[in-house]
């Protein structure tokens, strides 16, 4: 940004999940955005290269979502949900089970990721306390998984940075299943490594020790984006559902992330072919236009819950003053036609070859330790400067903005999550100025 470009006060926004100081002193602020590109304060154009936060699935500024809230709000700005409704709730909870996995039809309508990953963690508890089993208490997440914010979601999630400043508020009964991650067996693998599928085995190990008698459910990401791109295993994701029949445990998939396309498919369990009891999503779920999530549980799930209370009386309490807000439900409901008349879903099978291809192209520059993908999600590792992991990360980020392309940085892994209507010449300008960037680097 340029030295006379004149901004707001910077003071008063205590930003999320950013190095304030470092920000304010150097800010890269955006005013618009289209299509897929951003436009900063001084006018310069920088591709998206991540489809904001995972979520932008459809690309910026679509005017059939814009049209759609602006007439809901015109008729209607907000409804009460408890006690309540408006039809465009039921709608949009009818069009968003069209695109869950078959069963995964009872849908609950929160306001982001953080929310659906506690609402699924209460329903699991419901769930076994409805069918008589409410010693069924225990958690099962995973090392280096991210399932939001929300105190359940910091306790089953797997990240030492979130869980540590808030270690007296976590909730107990957790336990985690160690992560995939090996760069000895699997470095630059194309999609799925053959090596790591043996570590679902480590299920039965937690369930002899606590006893599957208390566990409640497992929850994992099918494809962990947040923590640096990790893809699954073969046989991995399919072998924790078969334990988890095996003893009565619940699945969560949490697929915030993988959700609406980004592997090609409605969802990461068609992609992989593995139905979980318990679905969580947001993000893309209404392309970023309001905020929006949703927990999809099996029937079984919901009607055991459902059958297990007095007649007229509340059977789960739980909910948001925003769950299903008009202005929201109107925007999913637009996003999701949007995704099914351009065939974005098909989209995004049929680029992710050559946005793999692009991506593994950088596999011989400077400071490249692993590259890993799967449909339009790609992860390239960095080597860490010694005693100051993530700088050379977030310096090749400073440097692609500078160039004109927005890529994610975690630690010193690059994440790119394009919007599924990038071009061919889109992915080979992201992955050309990520090399440029990595030579300027030390």
């Amino acid at each position: 940004m340029s030295q006379s470009t004149v901004v707001a006060d910077l003071s008063n926004l205590w930003m999320p999940f950013t190095a304030n100081r470092q920000f304010k002193s150097s800010p890269r602020l955006f005013k618009a955005a289209r299509g897929m590109f951003y436009t900063t304060v001084d006018d310069r154009q920088v591709l998206d290269a991540t489809a904001g936060l995972w979520c932008v699935n459809a690309g910026h500024g679509r005017s059939e979502i814009t049209q759609a809230v602006a007439a809901q709000l015109d008729v209607m700005d907000y409804a009460p949900s408890f006690q309540m409704g408006h039809p465009l709730a039921f709608e949009a909870a009818t069009r968003v089970a069209r695109f869950m996995p078959s069963g995964l039809d009872r849908i609950f309508f929160t306001n982001s990721g953080s929310e659906s990953a506690d609402t699924a963690l209460k329903i699991a508890l419901a769930y076994h306390r409805a069918r008589g089993e409410g010693q069924r208490t225990r958690f099962i997440g995973r090392e280096r998984g991210y399932h939001g914010v929300g105190f359940g979601g910091i306790s089953v999630g797997g990240i030492v940075a979130n869980r540590k400043a808030f270690s007296g508020g976590l909730i107990s009964h957790i336990d985690h299943l160690p992560h995939t991650h090996n760069l000895a067996e699997t470095a630059f693998t194309r999609g799925q490594p053959s090596w790591g599928g043996h570590l679902a085995d480590e299920l039965e190990r937690l369930v002899a020790l606590h006893d599957a008698s208390t566990i409640a459910a497992v929850i994992v990401e099918p494809l962990a984006g947040s923590t640096g791109v990790l893809v699954p295993p073969k046989g991995y994701l399919e072998r924790l559902r078969e334990i988890c029949t095996k003893h009565g445990i619940l699945l969560i998939f949490d697929e915030v992330i993988t959700a609406f396309g980004r592997l090609g498919a409605a969802t990461a369990s068609e992609r992989f072919g593995v139905t979980p009891d318990i679905l969580t999503m947001a993000k893309a779920i209404n392309n970023a236009a309001i905020p929006m999530g949703a927990v999809a549980a099996s029937r079984s799930v919901h009607d055991t819950i459902v059958a297990a209370a007095a007649g007229n009386a509340i059977e789960f309490f739980h909910g948001y003053t925003y769950s299903a807000h008009p202005a929201a439900a109107a925007a999913t409901i637009a996003a999701l036609d949007l995704y099914k008349s351009e065939r974005l879903f098909e989209r995004s099978a049929e680029l992710s070859a050559a946005f793999e291809d692009a991506a593994h192209e950088l596999r011989n520059s400077p400071y490249v330790k692993d590259i890993r993908n799967l449909g339009l999600v790609a992860g390239i590792e960095l080597e860490s400067r010694p005693n100051a992991i993530g700088t050379r990360a977030y310096d090749v980020f400073v440097k692609c903005f500078e160039a004109g392309v927005l890529v994610r940085c975690t630690a010193d892994v690059l994440a790119f999550s394009p919007p599924l209507i990038v071009s061919g010449e889109q992915i080979d300008q992201i992955f050309t100025t990520v090399r440029d960037a990595l030579r300027c680097v030390a």
